[in-house]
């Protein structure tokens, strides 16, 4: 195929010809990204090193735990509501001024969470990091598939995966080591800015991409408004509700969030369907392939910020350990992480075969989760450290693939729009999980706290009433007895949200069986490639 049957309209002009991009090396293709991947681990640096420190920071500045929970969804929302948006955007706009504006907010709000007074301050901060959070996962995405084509792919998405799980086991580590030091858990955000500078110097004489699309921009900014409320507005109401929320499942309130939040979505559809530049362009959800990817994709979103989220909070909690020591703790899933997500990347450009790696990958997880379900107070350390390894090594077959996956049935012209849906949907499943695990914590740690004290005698109920126990994660002015019922507590109710998560991975393994076996294609655009 000679390179002019290549050459696409002024429409759709694609960055880089096909004949140029297969002539880069891997070092090539590596140096043009640098930049970008480190903007994408100082993202996901923010999200892994405030985990362990979480239960200090909540304990300093007076938080609950439904805070505690919120100050990972904030971020979590926020990134999943604008991922779309993003998304689009790097289908219209220059890429290289979009991940450069989100590095930009992304610091701003790092620094705002370092100086915060309060548990609403930070919230509110934390939606800045989020926002900014959300450009760089769809924007990293759709970079790295305008210049590669698919079948080459799978060792730059490797890398990718290779960076949030470097980003893990750092972040833990990191945020542990800075907790316990004199500088104080406000350094765990300022530590983010300098590596957030960095990037946006590198990006700066190191990323080369134009713009794919010529001619008029229009933004959906109707329907991006719709996404976003609809979103958020779910999930406020599955953070609030339940027994200690602020409302009961079955309340008013409740069902006017439900029907607001739902109405909003189906708005967000009917205006998706009549403009002209979708931010979710709905025909894409027609392809059977990214239909299934969408699906797999909700499990591994719960299973995995909700494992991230709570692993740390058990550590230290149920298990007394330091921040330092619960990041260490984690290393068997991100180690796991690690290796799954570089060699499956590597083993798939080199052989082109990807689908039997994600039908291991989600028996992986759904193995690990199941086992995970059996986690208490009294669990050996080491044998959930063999459980979260497996998990790691499931989610790292798993995550980047997918989304390799769906670039191979799409345009490069719509490759940062579909990019984004399978980003979005997973920390929309994320933050989700985070907001609705950390209430079935919440109320079960409740429920054996009360049990506990209760099997005590009326004097410990007495004790229980003036100790603030479970809605407070400050312990240390709890007496030795309650102390020992609520880190017990946390312990046993911590297997019940893998439970809750071993369950919904199951729809995982059943959609990736369905996923059609395409070959990669060795284009970078999909009418090129059906020419070969």
């Amino acid at each position: 195929m000679s390179p002019a049957s290549n050459t696409p309209d002024s429409s759709a002009a694609i960055p880089v010809p096909d004949s140029a991009t297969q002539n880069l090396t891997f070092r090539q293709v590596a140096k043009v990204i640098v930049g970008l991947l480190l903007a994408l681990f100082t993202a996901m640096l923010s999200t892994t090193i405030v985990a362990n420190a979480l239960p200090q920071i909540v304990g300093d500045l007076h938080g609950s735990q439904s805070q505690y929970g919120w100050v990972i969804t904030a971020a979590l929302l926020a990134n999943a509501a604008s991922t779309p948006i993003w998304g689009k955007l790097a289908d219209l706009l220059n890429k290289k001024t979009l991940v450069q504006l989100a590095i930009i907010i992304f610091t701003i709000g790092s620094v705002a969470c370092g100086f915060a007074h309060g548990m609403p301050w930070l919230i509110g901060a934390r939606v800045l990091q989020g926002l900014g959070m959300g450009g760089l996962m769809a924007l990293a995405q759709a970079i790295i598939a305008t210049i590669t084509p698919p079948r080459d792919r799978g060792r730059y998405t490797g890398l990718i995966g290779a960076v949030i799980a470097v980003a893990q086991t750092s972040g833990p580590l990191v945020g542990g080591l800075i907790v316990d030091s004199a500088l104080g858990w406000r350094w765990t955000f300022f530590v983010c800015v300098p590596f957030a500078i960095a990037s946006l110097v590198l990006l700066q004489f190191t990323l080369k991409v134009p713009s794919v699309r010529t001619g008029p921009v229009h933004i959906d900014w109707a329907g991006s408004l719709l996404l976003t409320s609809g979103v958020s507005v779910l999930l406020i109401w599955v953070s609030f509700a339940g027994p200690r929320g602020s409302f009961d499942w079955v309340s008013p309130a409740s069902f006017a969030m439900v029907i607001g939040g739902v109405l909003l979505l189906v708005a967000t559809l009917f205006v998706e369907s009549r403009v002209a530049e979708p931010i979710i362009p709905l025909g894409l959800l027609r392809d059977r392939t990214t239909a299934l990817v969408l699906i797999a994709s909700i499990p591994i979103g719960v299973a995995l910020f909700s494992a991230s989220t709570y692993l740390g909070e058990y550590f230290q909690i149920a298990l007394q350990q330091t921040p330092t020591a619960a990041g260490l703790l984690q290393l068997p899933m991100v180690i796991g992480m690690i290796t799954a997500s570089i060699s499956t990347g590597v083993l798939i450009s080199r052989t082109g075969h990807w689908k039997v790696f994600l039908v291991v990958g989600s028996l992986l997880v759904t193995t690990a989760l199941t086992m995970l379900t059996f986690t208490t107070h009294e669990t050996p350390m080491w044998q959930t450290g063999c459980r979260i390894a497996v998990l790691g090594l499931g989610m790292g077959m798993l995550m980047q693939n997918l989304v390799l996956v769906v670039q191979n049935t799409v345009s490069v012209r719509d490759v940062g729009a579909a990019s984004s849906m399978v980003a979005f949907i997973r920390t929309f499943a994320g933050a989700t999980g985070v907001a609705v695990l950390g209430t079935v914590l919440s109320n079960r740690v409740g429920d054996l706290v009360s049990s506990g004290f209760a099997a005590l005698g009326p004097g410990a109920q007495a004790a229980e009433a003036t100790s603030g126990a479970p809605s407070g994660l400050d312990l240390s002015q709890l007496p030795d007895f309650a102390r020992d019922i609520v880190t017990s507590a946390y312990g046993d109710a911590t297997g019940r949200i893998f439970l809750i998560s071993a369950c919904l991975s199951v729809l995982t393994v059943i959609a990736v069986l369905f996923i059609p076996n395409r070959p990669l294609r060795k284009t970078l655009d999909i009418q090129s490639s059906e020419t070969v």
